[in-house]
């Protein structure tokens, strides 16, 4: 579904991507993670046309999308939330996801108010459908940024960090949700730093540091890996 063939991204002297190579199949969760400043929120700008690469392309369902601006790359099925949650704070829960799919997901009005209900009670916010967006607590403003990100009906879904700030009983229902957007088949690609949320999650693990790919496999293999506890953990190899 999606893949980037040797993508490199430079700010100036600043190396935030070095020739990064992924591939997503349909229905797959792939999880990201590294120390700060590695790459990883560049990586979905890049993939979601916020920032143009400096080489390489990217590609989702074999078509090139290197070019192609954020609206359309939205509207082709790739959706995302942000690390910080920032809804319309003035409009309601339900009129915040009502701009996602009438205009991310150019969804008719009647469709795209039968996607909003739905979605509501997917994330949990149904209750909370008329209330303005700026008065949520932390926990509901990130189901609300997930709920937005749903409505552009993406079948490919960049979650950013999505667990920060979350208690334990937070995180583990915010998990229950992800997996089951997983279960309709959706693809996902999650950076987290909540490491345990994120692996009852994904199928594989990537990790990045300076912009670089350092290793790439199954979760546990790669948690085991010498140079994976030195670089994200502290671990001395």
């Amino acid at each position: 579904m999606l893949e980037l063939k040797a993508v490199s991204k430079a700010f100036g002297a600043i190396v935030v991507a070095k020739e990064v190579s992924l591939t997503v199949m349909a229905g797959e969760a792939l999880g990201i993670i590294g120390p700060n400043g590695a790459g990883k929120s560049t990586l979905f700008n890049l993939v979601t046309g916020m920032v143009r690469p400096d080489s390489g392309r990217v590609l989702f369902d074999g078509r090139d999308i290197t070019r192609l601006p954020p609206e359309e790359r939205c509207r082709q099925g790739i959706g995302r939330s942000f690390q910080i949650p920032l809804p319309f704070d003035h409009l309601t829960v339900f009129e915040n996801l009502s701009i996602a799919a009438l205009f991310g997901a150019g969804a008719p009005e009647a469709e795209a108010v039968q996607l909003c209900g739905e979605i509501l009670a997917a994330t949990g916010l149904e209750a909370k459908a008329n209330r303005l967006s700026g008065g949520l607590a932390l926990l509901d403003r990130k189901r609300l940024e997930l709920a937005r990100a749903l409505a552009t009906r993406p079948r490919l879904l960049l979650l950013d960090e999505i667990a920060g700030g979350l208690t334990e009983a937070e995180c583990k229902a915010l998990v229950d949700t992800i997996l089951a957007i997983r279960a309709r088949g959706v693809a996902i690609v999650w950076i987290e730093h909540v490491v345990h949320a994120l692996l009852a999650v994904v199928d594989r693990l990537m990790v990045l540091d300076f912009g670089r790919v350092v290793a790439e496999g199954q979760p546990a293999e790669v948690m085991r890996s010498e140079d994976v506890q030195a670089i994200y953990m502290g671990v001395p190899a």
